[in-house]
């Protein structure tokens, strides 16, 4: 399913020692993602919560939908950060079908003129194949990008592990394998890094969303919410947890503190399970 990164990236040598091998979720999660349409209704009775998450300081973020999505499956989520102060846009390609040719050079050109338009470094959030897109271009423009937030991207796991890898040849006219197997798509953004995803999630093997610690970035996290693949992008949690996240000072990252969140235990894991 994950696409290949820019030529700038780096190449398969430690891509083994990372990489999740296992099946991708079995068919009574796949099953499970009806639950998209419960937390898209679930917005409107937690909106009081939602609308208490930290204010932004008015930075520029771009939002990348998943496979086969526009971005107007990530309006609801933009609407929201803007409520909160963030001057949001999304890929504004269209449908996502892959890194076809010029795709990733146009999402290369948003990103630089959203920082030169502001004069501030931008955030970058990707839902599923759309956070592969926001990792490696957090890692070849560093000093454009403030922070990555993911959700529910394979970016540890082999093609195999997800339920979409053959929709994303289809869509893409790609041998995923082959492209996948030539970057080091496990290794993390230079830049404060959040990986979001659920181990209900019915289409992305949870563990292939795992960022391993980084020796070169240590502000690096993961994120466990209860939601469906499909869903994450609606999920109130998920929501919070963006926020919360785009909320911090540049310069100024720490790990996300679930105590103090609405029902913090229920909602937000224990962290020591992805271990």
């Amino acid at each position: 399913m994950a696409p290949p990164a820019p030529p700038q990236s780096k190449p398969k040598q430690n891509q083994k020692q990372d990489r999740h091998d296992g099946p991708p979720p079995n068919v009574w999660l796949l099953a499970l993602e009806l639950r998209a349409f419960w937390e898209a209704g679930a917005l409107l009775p937690t909106w009081p919560v939602l609308s208490r998450a930290p204010r932004g300081d008015g930075h520029s973020v771009v939002v990348f939908p998943g496979l086969s999505a526009n971005d107007g499956s990530t309006m609801p989520l933009r609407r929201y950060l803007d409520s909160l102060g963030y001057q949001t846009s999304g890929w504004e390609q269209g449908f996502n079908f892959g890194p076809r040719a010029g795709v990733l050079d146009a999402a290369r050109a948003q990103v630089t003129r959203a920082f030169k338009d502001s004069g501030r470094k931008v955030s970058l959030i990707g839902w599923s194949l759309g956070g592969v897109y926001a990792r490696e271009l957090a890692k070849e423009l560093p000093h454009m990008v403030r922070s990555v937030i993911t959700l529910g991207t394979p970016f540890a796991g082999s093609h195999r592990s997800t339920n979409a890898w053959r929709i994303y040849e289809l869509a893409s006219g790609r041998k995923v394998e082959s492209e996948a197997e030539n970057y080091d798509l496990p290794s993390a953004p230079p830049v404060p890094t959040s990986s979001l995803y659920s181990r209900s999630d019915g289409i992305v093997a949870w563990q292939g969303s795992i960022q391993q610690p980084s020796p070169d970035n240590p502000h690096t996290e993961n994120i466990e919410v209860i939601a469906s693949h499909i869903g994450l992008g609606l999920n109130p949690s998920a929501w919070w947890a963006v926020a919360d996240r785009l909320a911090q000072a540049e310069g100024q990252w720490r790990p996300f503190e679930r105590k103090g969140t609405f029902l913090h235990g229920l909602i937000y894991p224990d962290p020591a399970r992805a271990a």
